[in-house]
Protein backbone atom coordinates (compact mmCIF):
# COMPACT_ATOMS: atom_id res chain seq x y z
CA UNK A 1 0.00 0.00 0.00
CA UNK A 2 1.57 3.41 -1.22
CA UNK A 3 1.58 6.11 1.27
CA UNK A 4 -0.93 8.44 -0.24
CA UNK A 5 -3.69 5.37 -0.29
CA UNK A 6 -3.11 4.54 3.46
CA UNK A 7 -3.79 8.30 3.73
CA UNK A 8 -6.85 8.23 1.90
CA UNK A 9 -7.99 5.17 3.92
CA UNK A 10 -7.85 6.66 6.79
CA UNK A 11 -9.59 10.15 6.21
CA UNK A 12 -12.38 7.97 5.17
CA UNK A 13 -12.10 6.23 8.23
CA UNK A 14 -11.85 9.41 10.90
CA UNK A 15 -14.65 11.65 8.79
CA UNK A 16 -17.62 9.39 9.71
CA UNK A 17 -18.41 6.96 12.46
CA UNK A 18 -17.99 3.82 10.37
CA UNK A 19 -18.39 1.33 13.51
CA UNK A 20 -22.37 2.73 14.15
CA UNK A 21 -22.95 2.60 10.75
CA UNK A 22 -21.69 -0.56 10.13
CA UNK A 23 -23.68 -2.03 13.11
CA UNK A 24 -26.75 -0.50 12.08
CA UNK A 25 -26.45 -1.62 8.45
CA UNK A 26 -25.66 -5.25 9.42
CA UNK A 27 -28.86 -5.25 11.75
CA UNK A 28 -31.02 -3.95 8.13
CA UNK A 29 -29.68 -6.35 6.33
CA UNK A 30 -29.76 -9.46 8.50
CA UNK A 31 -33.67 -8.56 8.69
CA UNK A 32 -33.83 -8.29 4.79
CA UNK A 33 -31.55 -11.28 3.82
CA UNK A 34 -33.68 -14.11 2.13
CA UNK A 35 -32.69 -17.37 3.23
CA UNK A 36 -32.64 -19.01 0.28
CA UNK A 37 -31.39 -16.23 -2.07
CA UNK A 38 -29.32 -17.32 -5.50
CA UNK A 39 -31.18 -20.83 -5.39
CA UNK A 40 -32.55 -22.05 -8.38
CA UNK A 41 -35.92 -22.52 -8.40
CA UNK A 42 -37.70 -25.67 -10.44
CA UNK A 43 -41.02 -25.88 -9.05
CA UNK A 44 -44.03 -25.24 -11.49
CA UNK A 45 -45.70 -22.10 -11.19
CA UNK A 46 -49.25 -22.28 -12.42
CA UNK A 47 -50.81 -19.38 -14.79
CA UNK A 48 -53.61 -19.48 -12.16
CA UNK A 49 -51.22 -18.21 -9.37
CA UNK A 50 -49.14 -16.14 -11.73
CA UNK A 51 -52.17 -13.83 -12.08
CA UNK A 52 -53.68 -13.90 -8.16
CA UNK A 53 -49.91 -12.35 -7.74
CA UNK A 54 -50.04 -9.92 -10.90
CA UNK A 55 -53.27 -8.93 -9.63
CA UNK A 56 -52.53 -8.90 -6.07
CA UNK A 57 -49.14 -6.34 -7.00
CA UNK A 58 -51.27 -4.08 -9.20
CA UNK A 59 -53.80 -3.61 -6.27
CA UNK A 60 -51.15 -2.81 -3.72
CA UNK A 61 -48.98 -1.05 -6.13
CA UNK A 62 -50.48 0.42 -9.07
CA UNK A 63 -48.46 2.43 -10.39
CA UNK A 64 -45.30 0.43 -10.29
CA UNK A 65 -46.40 -3.14 -10.22
CA UNK A 66 -45.28 -3.46 -13.76
CA UNK A 67 -41.78 -3.25 -13.33
CA UNK A 68 -41.35 -6.84 -11.83
CA UNK A 69 -41.45 -9.01 -15.16
CA UNK A 70 -43.01 -11.98 -15.30
CA UNK A 71 -39.48 -14.30 -15.60
CA UNK A 72 -38.63 -12.56 -12.54
CA UNK A 73 -41.89 -12.89 -10.41
CA UNK A 74 -42.28 -16.61 -11.32
CA UNK A 75 -38.17 -17.07 -10.74
CA UNK A 76 -39.51 -15.92 -7.06
CA UNK A 77 -42.21 -18.01 -6.65
CA UNK A 78 -40.64 -21.57 -7.91
CA UNK A 79 -37.91 -21.29 -5.81
CA UNK A 80 -37.76 -23.87 -2.71
CA UNK A 81 -39.30 -23.06 0.47
CA UNK A 82 -36.73 -22.46 2.86
CA UNK A 83 -38.67 -23.94 5.67
CA UNK A 84 -39.47 -27.61 3.71
CA UNK A 85 -36.91 -27.26 0.98
CA UNK A 86 -39.00 -30.26 -0.89
CA UNK A 87 -41.57 -28.50 -1.81
CA UNK A 88 -42.21 -24.92 -3.14
CA UNK A 89 -42.69 -21.38 -1.43
CA UNK A 90 -46.20 -20.75 -0.62
CA UNK A 91 -47.81 -18.03 -2.60
CA UNK A 92 -48.15 -16.16 0.62
CA UNK A 93 -44.09 -16.24 1.03
CA UNK A 94 -43.51 -15.18 -2.24
CA UNK A 95 -45.97 -12.17 -2.14
CA UNK A 96 -43.88 -11.28 1.37
CA UNK A 97 -40.92 -11.16 -0.95
CA UNK A 98 -42.14 -9.30 -3.31
CA UNK A 99 -44.10 -6.65 -1.00
CA UNK A 100 -40.75 -5.78 0.40
CA UNK A 101 -38.89 -5.77 -2.81
CA UNK A 102 -41.79 -3.11 -3.78
CA UNK A 103 -42.16 -1.40 -0.44
CA UNK A 104 -38.67 -0.53 -0.81
CA UNK A 105 -38.90 1.16 -4.02
CA UNK A 106 -41.57 2.91 -2.57
CA UNK A 107 -39.66 4.08 0.67
CA UNK A 108 -36.80 5.23 -1.61
CA UNK A 109 -38.73 6.73 -4.24
CA UNK A 110 -37.43 4.53 -6.88
CA UNK A 111 -40.96 5.24 -9.65
CA UNK A 112 -39.79 8.76 -9.44
CA UNK A 113 -36.29 8.50 -10.75
CA UNK A 114 -37.03 8.75 -14.45
CA UNK A 115 -39.10 11.75 -14.05
CA UNK A 116 -35.92 13.43 -12.84
CA UNK A 117 -34.22 13.05 -15.74
CA UNK A 118 -36.39 14.35 -17.74
CA UNK A 119 -37.07 17.26 -15.48
CA UNK A 120 -33.25 18.07 -15.10
CA UNK A 121 -33.19 17.83 -19.47
CA UNK A 122 -35.46 20.34 -19.78
CA UNK A 123 -35.05 24.07 -18.87
CA UNK A 124 -35.09 24.93 -15.72
CA UNK A 125 -37.40 28.22 -16.97
CA UNK A 126 -40.19 25.41 -17.79
CA UNK A 127 -43.36 24.77 -15.83
CA UNK A 128 -42.82 22.28 -13.78
CA UNK A 129 -39.61 23.29 -13.03
CA UNK A 130 -40.76 26.91 -11.42
CA UNK A 131 -43.59 24.28 -9.81
CA UNK A 132 -41.24 21.71 -8.02
CA UNK A 133 -37.68 23.93 -6.75
CA UNK A 134 -37.22 21.10 -4.74
CA UNK A 135 -37.47 18.56 -7.14
CA UNK A 136 -35.59 20.51 -9.48
CA UNK A 137 -32.51 20.72 -6.74
CA UNK A 138 -33.10 16.94 -6.13
CA UNK A 139 -32.71 16.35 -10.41
CA UNK A 140 -29.39 18.53 -10.44
CA UNK A 141 -28.10 16.62 -8.34
CA UNK A 142 -28.61 13.50 -9.68
CA UNK A 143 -27.16 15.14 -13.09
CA UNK A 144 -24.43 15.91 -11.46
CA UNK A 145 -23.63 12.48 -10.15
CA UNK A 146 -24.56 11.20 -13.55
CA UNK A 147 -22.79 13.29 -15.96
CA UNK A 148 -19.28 11.57 -15.04
CA UNK A 149 -20.25 8.46 -16.92
CA UNK A 150 -18.60 6.47 -14.47
CA UNK A 151 -21.82 3.71 -14.33
CA UNK A 152 -23.66 2.59 -17.41
CA UNK A 153 -24.80 -0.14 -19.27
CA UNK A 154 -23.09 -1.09 -22.99
CA UNK A 155 -23.65 -4.73 -24.25
CA UNK A 156 -24.34 -8.21 -22.90
CA UNK A 157 -23.06 -11.18 -22.10
CA UNK A 158 -23.66 -15.08 -23.79
CA UNK A 159 -26.66 -15.85 -21.85
CA UNK A 160 -28.36 -12.20 -22.25
CA UNK A 161 -27.64 -10.92 -19.18
CA UNK A 162 -27.01 -6.75 -19.55
CA UNK A 163 -23.81 -5.18 -18.13
CA UNK A 164 -23.20 -2.89 -16.05
CA UNK A 165 -19.86 -1.32 -16.24
CA UNK A 166 -18.52 0.85 -13.75
CA UNK A 167 -15.34 3.70 -14.30
CA UNK A 168 -14.18 3.95 -10.67
CA UNK A 169 -11.70 6.30 -12.05
CA UNK A 170 -14.27 9.09 -12.94
CA UNK A 171 -15.76 8.61 -9.60
CA UNK A 172 -16.15 11.87 -7.23
CA UNK A 173 -13.76 12.63 -4.48
CA UNK A 174 -16.47 13.92 -2.52
CA UNK A 175 -20.19 12.58 -3.62
CA UNK A 176 -23.25 13.53 -2.91
CA UNK A 177 -24.25 10.03 -1.21
CA UNK A 178 -28.16 10.19 -1.83
CA UNK A 179 -27.81 11.66 -5.27
CA UNK A 180 -25.43 8.78 -6.22
CA UNK A 181 -27.74 6.17 -4.99
CA UNK A 182 -30.32 7.98 -6.66
CA UNK A 183 -28.22 7.52 -9.87
CA UNK A 184 -27.48 3.63 -9.21
CA UNK A 185 -30.80 2.90 -8.74
CA UNK A 186 -32.25 4.75 -12.09
CA UNK A 187 -29.13 2.93 -13.64
CA UNK A 188 -30.36 -0.64 -12.21
CA UNK A 189 -34.19 0.14 -13.23
CA UNK A 190 -33.49 0.74 -16.86
CA UNK A 191 -31.21 -1.76 -17.36
CA UNK A 192 -33.67 -4.55 -15.64
CA UNK A 193 -36.39 -2.91 -18.25
CA UNK A 194 -34.26 -3.55 -21.31
CA UNK A 195 -33.38 -7.55 -20.26
CA UNK A 196 -34.41 -9.94 -23.17
CA UNK A 197 -37.44 -12.07 -22.17
CA UNK A 198 -36.63 -14.56 -19.48
CA UNK A 199 -33.40 -12.99 -18.28
CA UNK A 200 -33.82 -11.88 -14.41
CA UNK A 201 -30.08 -11.42 -13.62
CA UNK A 202 -27.24 -8.78 -14.78
CA UNK A 203 -23.11 -8.64 -14.59
CA UNK A 204 -21.27 -5.81 -13.23
CA UNK A 205 -17.86 -5.24 -14.25
CA UNK A 206 -15.44 -2.59 -12.77
CA UNK A 207 -12.86 -0.62 -13.86
CA UNK A 208 -10.83 -0.03 -10.42
CA UNK A 209 -7.74 1.83 -11.72
CA UNK A 210 -7.30 5.01 -9.80
CA UNK A 211 -10.37 4.88 -7.43
CA UNK A 212 -11.42 7.56 -5.25
CA UNK A 213 -11.27 7.56 -1.58
CA UNK A 214 -13.57 5.46 -0.39
CA UNK A 215 -16.70 6.68 1.43
CA UNK A 216 -18.20 3.96 3.77
CA UNK A 217 -21.78 5.88 4.02
CA UNK A 218 -21.83 5.44 -0.07
CA UNK A 219 -20.87 1.68 0.13
CA UNK A 220 -22.75 0.65 3.07
CA UNK A 221 -25.98 2.43 1.20
CA UNK A 222 -25.34 0.93 -2.18
CA UNK A 223 -25.04 -2.75 -0.64
CA UNK A 224 -28.64 -2.41 1.45
CA UNK A 225 -29.83 -1.20 -1.90
CA UNK A 226 -28.85 -4.21 -3.41
CA UNK A 227 -29.87 -6.57 -0.63
CA UNK A 228 -33.75 -4.84 -0.53
CA UNK A 229 -34.19 -3.29 -3.43
CA UNK A 230 -32.64 -6.30 -6.06
CA UNK A 231 -31.95 -9.69 -4.71
CA UNK A 232 -31.09 -12.07 -7.45
CA UNK A 233 -30.94 -9.45 -9.36
CA UNK A 234 -26.94 -9.33 -9.23
CA UNK A 235 -25.06 -12.56 -11.08
CA UNK A 236 -21.28 -11.41 -10.51
CA UNK A 237 -19.68 -8.49 -10.23
CA UNK A 238 -16.03 -8.66 -11.67
CA UNK A 239 -13.49 -5.96 -10.53
CA UNK A 240 -9.99 -5.31 -11.63
CA UNK A 241 -6.94 -4.69 -10.78
CA UNK A 242 -7.22 -5.27 -6.56
CA UNK A 243 -5.40 -2.36 -4.96
CA UNK A 244 -5.85 -1.19 -1.52
CA UNK A 245 -8.36 1.04 -1.83
CA UNK A 246 -10.71 -1.96 -3.41
CA UNK A 247 -9.18 -4.32 -0.58
CA UNK A 248 -10.47 -1.96 2.02
CA UNK A 249 -13.71 -1.84 0.37
CA UNK A 250 -14.25 -5.45 0.31
CA UNK A 251 -13.06 -5.88 4.11
CA UNK A 252 -16.01 -3.20 4.98
CA UNK A 253 -18.50 -4.81 2.53
CA UNK A 254 -17.70 -8.81 3.37
CA UNK A 255 -18.72 -8.97 6.91
CA UNK A 256 -22.13 -7.57 6.32
CA UNK A 257 -23.13 -9.79 3.02
CA UNK A 258 -25.61 -12.44 3.12
CA UNK A 259 -23.39 -15.01 1.89
CA UNK A 260 -24.69 -16.08 -1.59
CA UNK A 261 -24.40 -12.66 -2.13
CA UNK A 262 -20.64 -12.07 -1.04
CA UNK A 263 -19.47 -15.18 -3.69
CA UNK A 264 -20.85 -13.38 -6.38
CA UNK A 265 -17.93 -11.36 -6.04
CA UNK A 266 -14.88 -11.71 -8.35
CA UNK A 267 -11.62 -9.53 -7.35
CA UNK A 268 -9.37 -10.49 -10.30
CA UNK A 269 -5.50 -9.14 -11.48
CA UNK A 270 -6.27 -7.72 -15.07
CA UNK A 271 -4.94 -11.01 -16.92
CA UNK A 272 -7.53 -13.42 -15.34
CA UNK A 273 -10.09 -10.75 -15.62
CA UNK A 274 -9.81 -10.30 -19.40
CA UNK A 275 -9.97 -14.13 -19.80
CA UNK A 276 -13.32 -14.32 -17.77
CA UNK A 277 -14.44 -11.34 -19.91
CA UNK A 278 -13.22 -13.21 -23.30
CA UNK A 279 -15.65 -16.04 -22.12
CA UNK A 280 -18.65 -14.36 -20.92
CA UNK A 281 -18.92 -11.39 -23.33
CA UNK A 282 -21.21 -11.69 -26.04
CA UNK A 283 -18.81 -10.77 -28.69
CA UNK A 284 -16.00 -12.02 -26.61
CA UNK A 285 -12.59 -10.02 -26.99
CA UNK A 286 -14.08 -7.55 -28.91
CA UNK A 287 -16.45 -6.30 -26.65
CA UNK A 288 -13.51 -5.58 -24.02
CA UNK A 289 -13.48 -2.11 -23.26
CA UNK A 290 -10.47 0.18 -23.93
CA UNK A 291 -9.74 1.42 -20.89
CA UNK A 292 -9.89 -2.89 -19.97
CA UNK A 293 -6.93 -3.01 -22.81
CA UNK A 294 -9.07 -4.26 -25.20
CA UNK A 295 -10.66 -2.68 -28.33
CA UNK A 296 -14.34 -1.27 -27.80
CA UNK A 297 -14.44 2.48 -27.68
CA UNK A 298 -17.25 2.94 -24.84
CA UNK A 299 -16.02 6.71 -24.91
CA UNK A 300 -17.63 7.09 -28.50
CA UNK A 301 -20.89 6.99 -26.14
CA UNK A 302 -19.96 7.84 -22.28
CA UNK A 303 -16.61 10.23 -23.04
CA UNK A 304 -15.42 12.09 -19.69
CA UNK A 305 -17.77 14.89 -18.73
CA UNK A 306 -15.06 17.60 -19.95
CA UNK A 307 -15.99 16.62 -23.50
CA UNK A 308 -19.50 15.45 -23.17
CA UNK A 309 -21.97 18.06 -24.34
CA UNK A 310 -25.53 18.78 -22.80
CA UNK A 311 -28.31 16.63 -23.88
CA UNK A 312 -30.98 18.80 -23.75
CA UNK A 313 -31.72 22.53 -22.41
CA UNK A 314 -31.05 21.38 -18.99
CA UNK A 315 -27.62 20.24 -16.96
CA UNK A 316 -27.83 16.75 -18.01
CA UNK A 317 -24.91 15.71 -20.20
CA UNK A 318 -24.92 11.90 -19.63
CA UNK A 319 -26.34 10.25 -22.66
CA UNK A 320 -29.13 8.36 -20.35
CA UNK A 321 -31.63 7.79 -23.08
CA UNK A 322 -29.10 7.08 -25.80
CA UNK A 323 -27.58 4.77 -23.35
CA UNK A 324 -31.68 2.63 -23.21
CA UNK A 325 -31.81 2.81 -27.27
CA UNK A 326 -28.42 0.98 -27.65
CA UNK A 327 -29.37 -1.45 -24.79
CA UNK A 328 -32.46 -1.98 -26.72
CA UNK A 329 -30.66 -2.74 -30.04
CA UNK A 330 -28.20 -4.77 -28.43
CA UNK A 331 -30.40 -6.82 -26.97
CA UNK A 332 -32.50 -7.68 -30.55
CA UNK A 333 -29.27 -8.54 -31.94
CA UNK A 334 -28.32 -10.53 -28.62
CA UNK A 335 -31.76 -12.60 -29.43
CA UNK A 336 -30.65 -12.55 -32.88
CA UNK A 337 -27.86 -14.41 -32.31
CA UNK A 338 -28.29 -16.54 -29.36
CA UNK A 339 -32.40 -16.91 -29.45
CA UNK A 340 -33.99 -17.79 -26.14
CA UNK A 341 -32.28 -17.56 -22.73
CA UNK A 342 -33.22 -20.89 -23.05
CA UNK A 343 -31.50 -21.80 -26.15
CA UNK A 344 -28.65 -19.72 -24.95
CA UNK A 345 -28.39 -21.69 -21.62
CA UNK A 346 -28.31 -25.08 -23.57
Amino acid sequence: MSKDEETLIKDALSKEDVNEEVKEAKSEIDAAEDDDEGVTGDFEVTKEEMSIIRAELACEFPEDYTYLSDAYVKSVASKPYSKDPSIRRPIEYTMEKLTHVMEWREEVGAPEMETLIHLVNGSEYSDEAKENPEKLVKAKLLAVSLNNASLYWHGFTKEGKPVLWIRCGRKSWYPNVEAEVNALILIADAGIKCMPEGVTDFVVISDSNSPPPPVPSFLINVLKALVRGYPDRLNMLLTAPVGSIIQFVMNLLMPLMPGRLAGKFLLKDMDNATEIMKDMLMNGEEDIPTFLGGTADHDQYYPDEYYAKNQGEGSLKFDYFGMIERLKEQAKIWEEKFGTKEEAEE
